[in-house]
């Protein structure tokens, strides 16, 4: 794991897969999300954080690589880390692995809106500020 790297454990479960036991490839965006969210809940920043400062994250833009695939009951590594930051975005770097094995990378631009009319909003400073130390590119 490189610095600023966030990982989780994620088991590939039967409703994970397609009928030849091969993860169904929308399920890899899945796993980012939790990654992702797991990230934010680790810094302080769960879902109370979120609903208490009237924010929604949208994602607006993703790619994924599919290099290998992932199978049934395989136990995989799924990391996220910021790529970039901005007033009211964010870019986060994600891969999903079986061991050292990369199956997939991603990359998920997220915004920050306002849960009432849905528009851009910038990130609060707090969050701002702890997510620059994680900051991998600028």
């Amino acid at each position: 794991m490189s610095a600023g790297e966030f990982s989780v454990a994620i088991r590939v479960y039967i409703e994970d897969t397609d009928a030849g036991g091969i993860v169904y490839y929308v399920n890899y965006l899945k796993f980012m999300e939790r990654a992702r969210t797991e990230l934010m809940r680790s810094l302080g920043f769960g879902k109370n954080y979120i609903f208490n400062h009237d924010l929604m994250f949208v994602v607006t833009d993703v790619a994924v690589h599919y290099a290998r695939p992932a199978t049934l009951d395989d136990e995989l590594r799924v990391t996220a880390c910021l790529g970039r930051l901005r007033g009211a975005s964010m870019v986060m770097q994600q891969r999903v692995l079986r061991g050292a094995e990369v199956l997939a990378e991603g990359e998920v631009t997220i915004a920050c809106v306002d849960r009432a009319g849905v528009k851009p909003r910038r990130l609060p400073a707090d969050m701002v500020a702890t997510l620059r130390a994680l900051q991998v590119l600028p």
